[in-house]
């Protein structure tokens, strides 16, 4: 179990050079197998290290600090609920993209597998590591792997949507390193359970340094999250990404997402002395513009990729608004909102190719080209992408509900518990006490929902509601299971609703009371044969 708190992080990497030094395109079948076993295996450690998060009984399944240094000298990893829930949901949709990928994207250029790997490993770093030069550094990783997977297929449309999309990250960047110089500055430590013990004690004249460098960090991260107004990049930049490089896309707001909670409620929570609630009601805002913008966008949507993408700014802000109100009941709710609409977004994604396909017969334009690649056999293999049968547009058809029913929040599917639990946990409180802001965030979370029905409805009567000498699609089962799976998934979210929310409160408890965590990270003991210190 020790050394398995890295297995996330090195499996990958592992995995990622290993296709490299088998000549990438030249051994694509042979990474394509490899990509699909590792991230399999990511499922299976991530469920392992869930469920002994579960039953620890402060709710950190362990750290692991590199090197067998102490903390806060040592690099640590954190193995606690929260990390190990986003570890989950990550390996899960990694898992769907693969899939989907092998039907034809992964040979729509080069390389595609290794860069997979290398998202996942940055991925999987930021929601384990426990400092924040770390987090930095598996931050750059993720987005260097993203640069490449969102160029991925060449197209006018893609290449200026994916260098928009490096300009604003490497902006982001910049921006992250000098706050957590700032921080580093006043504090002398970059350890985030060490900061939330010396912030409550930093004196009032470095007290503003401090927060300048905590909101300089949190811009950097909620231009990620995708926050307005610093989601302008989004909507282009994921419409025109591959299918499965947007499907996995999906989970790329919720790192922004994920640090903000981790860092708002650890650093800046009840204990933090005079900094205690540091940028919440700010969050709170942004969240509600970013609901009010994306609802706003998916209803101007003309393609689904559109709509899709603004659909995700819908659920980041809705995720924002509510780490904003700062209440155990509706951060719990927010994570269980969180898994739910990311799958049934991620599913939306994978979807949307297979029924434009069928609108579009030269939907192969984005293929790679025999004089870019040198690569003849792919002009000739790329269209054929299936056997049309007339059952495939019924299956898309109730595929696109299920995608639409979760990500408007309708019944019976998880998006409906998720939003009624949110609800539920915001009138928790007597009616009296709620603030106007409160119930800004209740109207938009229902308006939102009905804007995403009316959108989805909309795309969906011009996608299948169309003459019957429609071209039928060519769709194979690899692609049609992710999509299912995913669905599946939020099913299985909504039978089991109530075990799932169980979890999702007490991993809400924990990091509104995060003593634990910085307990378990402060006080891990060094094992008996090496008990140095750094010299």
């Amino acid at each position: 179990m020790n050394h398995l708190m890295i297995a996330p992080i090195v499996l990958p990497l592992f995995a990622a050079a290993i296709m490299l030094a088998l000549g990438g395109e030249q051994r694509r079948n042979v990474s394509a197998a490899l990509s699909i076993v590792t991230t399999f295996a990511l499922v299976a450690i991530s469920i392992i290290l869930l469920r002994a998060a579960d039953v620890a009984p402060t709710g950190v399944a362990g750290v692991y600090r590199l090197g067998d240094w102490p903390a806060p000298f040592a690099i640590v990893l954190v193995v606690d609920r929260l990390a190990t829930l986003m570890l989950l949901l990550t390996s899960l949709l990694a898992a769907a993209a693969a899939v989907f990928s092998l039907a034809r994207w992964h040979r729509a250029g080069v390389l595609f597998h290794p860069l997979f790997q290398l998202l996942l490993m940055g991925i999987n770093g930021a929601f384990l590591t426990g400092d924040l030069f770390n987090l930095f550094v598996f931050v750059e990783v993720l987005l260097a792997a993203s640069y490449g997977l969102a160029l991925h297929g060449s197209g006018t449309a893609r290449v200026k949507a994916g260098l928009h999309y490096i300009v604003v990250n490497l902006a982001a960047s910049l921006l992250f390193l000098i706050g957590v110089s700032l921080i580093y500055g006043v504090t002398g430590t970059l350890n985030m359970a060490d900061l939330a013990t010396r912030i409550p004690a930093v004196s009032a004249a470095d007290r503003g340094l401090l927060e300048a460098g905590a909101g300089i960090l949190g811009i950097a991260f909620l231009v990620k999250a995708g926050m307005w107004p610093l989601c302008f990049w989004l909507p282009s930049t994921y419409a025109a990404a591959p299918p499965p490089v947007a499907a996995i896309f999906a989970v790329l707001t919720k790192v922004g997402a994920y640090v903000v909670l981790r860092l708002s409620l650890l650093l800046f929570g009840d204990d933090a002395g005079a900094s205690a609630q540091f940028g919440d009601h700010l969050l709170l805002m942004g969240g509600m513009a970013t609901v009010a913008f994306g609802a706003i966008g998916s209803l101007a949507s003309q393609d689904m990729a559109r709509l899709a993408a603004f659909s995700v700014l819908v659920s980041s802000g809705t995720i924002l608004a509510a780490i904003g109100l700062g209440q155990v009941g509706v951060t719990g709710a927010a994570l269980f909102y969180l898994i739910s609409s990311t799958l049934g977004l991620g599913a939306f994604f994978l979807l949307i190719e297979l029924v434009e396909r069928g609108r579009e017969p030269g939907a192969d334009v984005l293929a790679v080209t025999r004089e870019l690649y040198g690569d003849e056999d792919d002009s000739e293999i790329l269209p054929e992408t299936g056997i049309a049968i007339p059952a495939t547009i019924g299956i898309l058809g109730v595929a696109f509900i299920g995608c639409a029913v979760v990500i408007s929040g309708l019944p019976p599917l998880s998006g409906f518990v998720a939003k009624f639990a949110i609800l539920t946990a915001t009138l928790h409180s007597p009616i009296g006490a709620l603030s106007p802001a409160t119930w800004i965030f209740l109207f938009l979370l229902i308006v939102s929902g009905l804007a995403a029905l009316i959108a989805m409805t909309r795309a969906g009567i011009r996608s299948f509601w169309v003459s019957p000498e429609r071209t039928i699609p060519r769709v194979r089962l690899i692609e049609m299971a992710p999509v299912a799976a995913l669905l599946l998934l939020c099913a299985v979210q909504t039978v089991k609703a109530g075990p799932v929310m169980r979890f999702m409160q007490a991993t809400a408890q924990s990091l509104h009371a995060p003593h634990h965590y910085v307990r378990g990270v402060l006080d891990s003991p060094i094992k008996p044969d090496d008990s140095r210190g750094p010299t």
